[in-house]
């Protein structure tokens, strides 16, 4: 393991002349100085005073007598000692990152306890008559070790804070490719998944299919939900939201910023268990909004359009009803053929009534008799059969649908969308 060496810091040990002897001069005095060190850190360092300090207070004293005592074997021998002293406080800077604490109060503890020590360590040297200079000297390795110590802290705890940030993507990845996967999902395996990439199972998800970024320079980033996990590299990128009924999630003003303009698919809300079903119809969604049988804009709730979901989830088989129940329009001319059909759906989805199908197409009642005059001559009788009646609405919707789409994607051509 390769420990950072801290900048602007003197490498070279002999540039501090410490005398080796004084090492065990001040070896004597280990125990007194740990005790006043130890009370000094409890006293300015808020963590580590408190009666419930927990985890902060049980191993104060064995890592003072620690530090004091690589401090003194630095004395004793710098070259040995030098990179001990950083191996061992880069371990406790990724210890301290793992057990999810933070590094301030160790920070603080390392520098307190560093000045402190050093009044201690300097008033026994001036106590033993040795000279200034080398009183000065060792103030200078004190200070300078309290630096190198905090700053291999600092680099354990960065970089194990990162693989710790990285793990837990890893194992949310993990956890989204179960849960949107093909086969079947069992809860004990969510469950499990879940505990580790720190997880809350909630009983209800969606998912969010996503279209490209309307700016293609900008950040492929998810919308800022919380607890949602992401998956942006797959096509369509996709989003599953724990709880999507609560709090107003996908009417909030957050969501709706998060998509940065970006057309959104939003599956049925389902079991977590089944949340593949709900990215299912949400793809099918998105799909239907790119060739504008759905609105191509904005967001589409999957909720609110079941049933052109369900008429397109079989276009093939949807192909061939038209074809058959829509037959008899082929006897009209191309020029006929739209209108009457425009004029049959209006008639079939107003339960029959004249004026309300004039009204929806803007003409005249007496059009609209016209026409069905003409509809009742090509498709006689089977226009009062209510499974034939059914089945033509299926029908001329989804001609509608695709129509639609096809006016939408010429606009789109032509730069009008």
């Amino acid at each position: 393991m390769a420990v950072p060496t801290p900048r602007g810091v003197p490498v070279d040990p002999g540039t501090t002349s410490v005398p080796p002897e004084l090492a065990e001069l001040l070896r004597v005095q280990l125990p007194r100085v740990a005790d006043e060190v130890e009370e000094e850190v409890r006293r300015q360092v808020p963590e580590y005073g408190l009666p419930s300090g927990g985890i902060y207070r049980e191993n104060l004293r064995a890592g003072v007598v620690q530090a004091l005592t690589l401090f003194i074997d630095h004395i004793a021998d710098p070259r040995d000692q030098r990179a001990a002293m950083a191996t061992t406080y880069y371990e406790l800077g990724r210890g301290v990152a793992l057990e999810g604490r933070s590094l301030d109060s160790v920070q603080s503890a390392l520098r307190v306890g560093g000045l402190h020590a050093w009044r201690l360590m300097g008033r026994t040297a001036e106590e033993l008559g040795l000279d200034s200079q080398v009183v000065a000297a060792l103030g200078e390795l004190a200070f300078r070790t309290v630096h190198e110590v905090a700053e291999a802290a600092a680099a354990g705890y960065a970089e194990a804070r990162s693989s710790s940030a990285d793990e837990l993507e890893r194992r949310r990845g993990r956890l989204l490719d179960l849960l949107l996967g093909e086969g079947p999902v069992s809860p004990e395996a969510v469950q499990e998944l879940a505990h580790g990439a720190r997880w809350r199972v909630p009983s209800q998800v969606a998912v969010v299919a996503l279209a490209g970024p309307a700016d293609p320079r900008a950040d492929d980033r998810p919308p800022a939900m919380p607890g949602a996990l992401a998956d942006m590299e797959s096509r369509p990128p996709r989003v599953l939201v724990p709880d999507p009924e609560g709090y107003g999630r996908f009417g909030g003003r957050s969501f709706v910023l998060g998509l940065a303009g970006r057309p959104a698919a939003i599956g049925p809300t389902v079991p977590v268990t089944e949340a593949a079903r709900s990215l299912r119809w949400a793809t099918r969604a998105l799909g239907l909004m790119g060739r504008g049988v759905l609105p191509r804009q904005g967001v589409v709730l999957c909720a609110d359009h079941l049933s052109t979901l369900l008429l397109h989830s079989d276009e093939p088989l949807l192909a061939q009803l038209e074809a058959r129940v829509l037959a008899p329009l082929d006897a009209a001319s191309e020029g006929q053929r739209a209108r009457l059909a425009e004029t049959l759906l209006a008639w079939l989805l107003s339960g029959s009534n004249v004026p309300d199908v004039a009204a929806r197409l803007h003409v005249h009642p007496q059009t609209v008799r016209y026409r069905l005059r003409q509809l009742e001559k090509l498709f006689g009788e089977s226009l009062h059969d209510p499974e034939t009646r059914l089945n033509l609405i299926l029908a001329l919707r989804s001609a509608a649908s695709r129509e639609e789409g096809d006016d939408s994607r010429a606009d789109k051509n032509r730069g009008n969308f």
